[in-house]
């Protein structure tokens, strides 16, 4: 149990949120003249990197290109410090939206970022606490367990006898961060119409998101703050599958977060899971619900799932770790979200394109009939698989200059969503890879159905009870025929496979892709 009225540091956190969100406008506002000094090491790092790859790299093409690519640019990344190193790591977080070589290669950024010595840890320590270490802590290891771009994590007990963990911010990180928002917004408005999918990337946007989320990750009590509204969350759906750790009542300040010690298998140690008897499946199916559960009826979310920040413990409880970054959606925003999932298992796609206009990725001004009717919406699902390698990037080439007709882009909102639900489908390759991916969804739908059916009426207009769930929007979306009754994730990863050797064997240049 956590009492919120008895955390001296949590009063003001909303307003502390609210003055950080204020202040980003003026971070990234594009300059005629970044910082001299920071944008020259930028610039000499990126532009290395860039150089190398075209001169040695580039001509072999294909996958290679784009793992020497993704190579050199994390290794300048890791170069140029902080901002950069959790940048390449929200990078890495994005299987399904950015190329696999980068994901992979942006990954390293998650677990070789090195320490702080300790005498460094120490001192912040001390600042935070103005007084001795000795004075709070019976013990302290010296060796972090975790070492991230912003902060590092070290096991510790309280004179109380407490197990816990402090995450203890990087020193000058704050100064270094805003520089290099500067420089990024600098650069952020030039890459717009360079590249196609930049377009729909929008890059001011993502460096708005960016500086959203470092911005108030920079203030471990808003971190905190954050780990109570998801655990509220939990509490109001009575989810008992999940657990999130209790910051402790005093010990927060902006540079310090001191924090009940979880502990499990780790995220990937499926193995284990099973040889103690754990339900992988289940285990997954209980995040999925959760997490849409925090974002539709909520507004809140943890922004950034991956495999660091999960442990799965004993009895099957997941233990959801690192609050920096947590998606917030306000009442039109959030009800939107809602539609667009009620859409989607209805297969009622005006729905869930109004949802996407509301959300800001439909403009205003094009006609919901015209984006169906354009885009194909309204006819039956094809097998893509059946398709040739010039069909099918003939299609992929055709959809993308018309959304770039439409000005559709992604709002950075529904980036941290997707981002975190592309995450969950790449878990099922481990966790459940021979589920029935059509009937977990209609399972899923159903559990709505079950225990919000209610709300979701009120607020959408649509009774989920009685709506039968049809699939026939996630076929068409996954290219699947109207008469496909089941897939399992293996069956859709060889799908996946046999359309990336196509791609990759249809004689285009590797440097297209």
């Amino acid at each position: 149990m956590v009492n919120p009225s008895e955390l001296t540091w949590h009063k003001d956190t909303a307003k502390l949120r609210e003055r950080y969100r204020r202040d980003v406008p003026r971070l990234v506002r594009p300059r005629r003249v970044p910082p001299s000094r920071r944008i020259a090491k930028v610039t000499r790092e990126l532009g290395g990197a860039t150089a190398a790859w075209y001169l040695l790299d580039r001509r072999r093409g294909g996958a290679h290109s784009r793992e020497a690519l993704s190579r050199r640019l994390r290794i300048a990344f890791q170069s140029l410090g902080p901002t950069y190193i959790k940048l390449g790591q929200i990078l890495s977080s994005g299987e399904g939206i950015f190329p696999e070589e980068v994901v992979s290669q942006f990954r390293l950024c998650r677990d070789r970022v090195p320490a702080e010595p300790f005498e460094i840890v120490r001192a912040t320590i001390e600042a935070e606490l103005a007084g001795p270490l000795e004075s709070t802590f019976a013990s302290f290891s010296m060796h972090p367990v975790a070492a991230a771009s912003i902060a590092q994590v070290h096991e510790a007990v309280l004179v109380s006898g407490e197990e816990v963990v402090v995450k203890v911010q990087r020193p000058r990180v704050t100064d270094l961060v805003r520089h290099d928002l500067a420089v990024m917004s600098f650069l952020a408005p030039h890459l717009v119409g360079r590249i196609p999918v930049a377009a729909l990337a929008n890059p001011p946007a993502l460096i708005e998101l960016f500086a959203e989320t470092i911005v108030e990750e920079l203030d471990f009590r808003l971190e905190a703050a954050s780990m109570l509204d998801l655990g509220r969350v939990l509490a109001l759906t009575g989810q008992r599958s999940l657990i999130v750790p209790r910051p402790h009542p005093r010990l927060v300040t902006r540079r310090m977060l001191v924090m009940e010690r979880l502990s499990g298998f780790a995220w990937d140690d499926v193995g284990g899971m099973k040889r103690a008897g754990i339900d992988t499946p289940k285990v997954l199916r209980s995040v999925v619900i959760s997490f849409l559960e925090g974002a539709l009826l909520y507004g809140v979310f943890h922004g950034d799932l991956h495999g660091g920040n999960l442990f799965v413990q004993e009895g099957g409880r997941v233990a959801l770790l690192d609050h920096g970054i947590t998606g917030r959606l306000d009442e039109p925003q959030r009800q939107a979200f809602l539609r667009l999932l009620v859409g989607g298992t209805t297969n009622d796609i005006g729905l869930q394109i109004e949802a996407l206009r509301t959300l800001g990725a439909v403009p205003p001004d094009v006609p919901t009939e015209q984006v169906v009717r354009d885009l194909g919406l309204d006819k039956p699902a094809q097998d893509i698989t059946l398709l040739s390698a010039e069909e099918l990037t003939g299609q992929i080439r055709d959809l993308t200059k018309q959304l770039l007709s439409y000005g559709i882009r992604m709002p950075k909102e529904l980036m941290l969503f997707v981002k975190d639900m592309l995450f969950l489908d790449g878990a099922v390759a481990t966790m459940a890879p021979e589920i029935d991916l059509l009937g977990e969804v209609a399972l899923i739908a159903t559990y709505f159905a079950q225990h919000h059916a209610a709300r979701i009426a009120a607020e959408v207009g649509v009774d989920v009870r009685t709506t039968p769930v049809d699939l026939d929007g996630l076929r068409a979306s996954l290219g699947l025929s109207t008469e496909t009754r089941e897939l399992t994730y293996r069956e859709l990863q060889q799908r996946r496979e046999l359309l990336r050797s196509r791609l990759e064997g249809d004689g285009s240049s590797g440097d297209d892709k």
